[in-house]
């Protein structure tokens, strides 16, 4: 990797991409709103665009296989075996 590339994927996301993504991330499921909502109220001021996009990814699945990562029921496998995905992922099982 770039030293220009480490530089965008560790640079803060802006307001608008912030807001995109927070709007992205609604769910229909209310349990992964809660997990959700709580990872923005503790990380939206220093949320880098590396963590944004393995949101996005994650904002991908089902509602349930969502939940299933949330409650440790899963781990990522696959596709989500990703470095920004899994990073993304511990933040957002961290305890209330």
């Amino acid at each position: 990797m770039t030293a220009s590339a480490v530089d965008a994927s560790s640079a803060l996301l802006d307001e608008r991409g912030l807001s995109k993504l927070r709007w992205r991330c609604r769910r229909g499921l209310l349990e992964n709103d809660l997990f959700i909502e709580r990872f923005f109220d503790r990380h939206a001021s220093s949320l880098t665009e590396f963590q944004a996009e393995g949101l996005r990814v994650l904002m991908d699945l089902s509602d349930n296989d969502l939940l299933d990562l949330f409650l440790r029921r899963k781990e990522p496998e696959g596709e989500l075996m990703r470095p920004d995905v899994v990073e993304v992922l511990s933040l957002l099982r961290v305890p209330a």
